[in-house]
C-alpha cells in the first residue's frame, strides 16, 4: 500500500501489531519507524537487529515469549538484505497467537519483490512502500512536523523552507531543529538568515530539464561538482530514456500505460501519468537515434583515457538536445 492509506490505517489505530517498511525513502521509513514506537508503552521490550545482527532463532524466541516484565515485545528488524518468506512468515504466525507481539521489518535494499508478500489480510500484516515525498505532499508532512515541535510555520515559508534544501525533505527537517531556539512565528528571512541552503541539483531532476530543452549547463557544473561521475551521468541518462521508451511502446501497443507491467511494481498515479505523458513526446526514430548516441559517448568516456570527459558529455548533451 501507499503511505497515504498507511496514515489513514494509523489514524483508527496507530498500534499496527506487524509491519513491513519499504521502497525508495530511507528517510521515511526510519520515520515511520519513531511514529510506529512512539505509539507504544513505554514497557516494551525491543529487540533490534540491525543489518548482519538478524538470527532467526533470536527473532522467535524474543516473539516466542510472554511480557512477563512489559507490556509488549516488539521485534525490530532494519536491514538490506531480505528475510526469507518463511522465516517471515513463522515471524507473524508468533506476532498473530499472541496481542503482546508487535513486529516490524524496515527493508532497505534494492529488490523489493518477494518479501512483501508474507506481510497480507491472511497474516494480519501491513506493507507500505516509501516513495520519495515531493511537492505539495512534502510541504504537509513538514508542517505536521514544524507542529510536533511547536514550530510556528506557515505555509509559504514552509515551502521557502524546501526549496532551500532543494526539496529534500530529511534536510528539512534538520533545519526544523535550528529554527525551533526562536519560539516565535517563522518568517523567510528568518530561513535565508539561519539555514544552509544546498543549492543542489539533483540527477532526475536534471534530466527532465535536460529532456524540455532547457539550458543546462548550470545545472550540469552543479551535478560534477558535487562529485557525480561523466559516466553514470551517461548511463542515468541512458536509463531514464529507455524507461521513458518502455512506456511508449506499452501505450502504442495496449492504449495504456502501466508502471507496475513495466518496472515491476505500481508508481504513484502522479508520477505515473507525467511518465507516460513524456514517453510520448518523443516518436520511435528519436528513441532510437537517442539511445544509440549515448552507447556511442559512454563507449568513448570508458575506452579513450585521454579524452576530456567533461568536453565529450557536454558535446553528447547537446547532440542530444537537437534530436528532441
Amino acid at each position: 500500500m501507499y503511505r497515504n492509506e498507511f496514515d489513514n490505517i494509523l489514524r483508527q489505530r496507530p498500534d499496527v501489531s506487524a509491519v513491513m517498511l519499504y521502497g525508495e525513502s530511507h528517510f521515511l521509513i526510519d520515520y515511520y519507524i519513531k511514529k510506529l514506537q512512539s505509539a507504544m508503552s513505554e514497557g516494551t521490550n525491543v529487540l533490534n537487529l540491525y543489518h548482519d545482527e538478524y538470527n532467526f532463532n533470536s527473532a522467535k524466541a524474543h516473539l516466542s515469549q510472554g511480557s512477563l516484565f512489559s507490556d509488549k515485545n516488539l521485534l525490530l528488524i532494519k536491514s538490506e538484505k531480505k528475510v526469507p518468506k518463511k522465516e517471515l512468515d513463522t515471524l507473524l504466525e508468533l506476532v498473530q497467537k499472541n496481542p503482546d507481539n508487535s513486529f516490524i521489518y524496515a527493508y532497505y535494499g534494492p529488490d523489493m519483490k518477494g518479501s512483501s508478500k508474507a506481510f497480507n489480510k491472511k497474516s494480519g500484516g501491513l506493507e507500505v512502500r516509501m516513495f520519495h515525498p515531493h511537492g505539495p505532499e512534502a510541504k504537509t508532512m513538514l508542517l505536521q512536523e514544524a507542529q510536533a515541535l511547536n514550530v510556528q510555520l506557515d505555509p509559504y515559508s514552509a515551502n521557502h523552507l524546501l526549496e532551500s534544501q532543494n526539496g529534500d525533505l530529511e534536510l528539512a527537517f534538520n533545519e526544523l531543529n535550528k529554527l525551533q531556539i526562536l519560539q516565535r512565528a517563522i518568517t523567510t528571512k528568518d530561513i535565508d538568515a539561519l539555514v544552509y541552503g544546498v543549492g543542489e541539483v539533483k540527477l532526475d531532476t536534471f534530466i527532465d530539464h535536460l529532456l524540455e530543452k532547457k539550458d543546462f549547463k548550470k545545472e550540469l557544473l552543479q551535478i560534477l561538482e558535487r562529485g557525480e561521475d561523466e559516466i553514470r551521468v551517461i548511463t542515468t541518462l541512458s536509463g531514464q530514456i529507455t524507461q521513458l521508451y518502455l512506456f511508449y511502446t506499452q501505450i502504442k501497443l495496449n492504449g495504456i500505460s502501466d508502471s507496475r507491467a513495466i518496472l515491476g511494481f505500481k508508481l504513484p498515479p502522479k508520477i505515473e501519468k507525467e511518465r507516460a505523458q513524456q514517453s510520448i513526446r518523443l516518436k520511435q526514430h528519436q528513441y532510437d537515434a537517442i539511445l544509440d548516441l549515448l552507447l556511442e559517448y559512454e563507449l568513448k568516456m570508458k575506452s579513450k583515457g585521454g579524452m576530456d570527459k567533461n568536453a565529450l558529455l557536454i558535446s553528447a548533451l547537446i547532440r542530444l538536445q537537437s534530436l528532441l
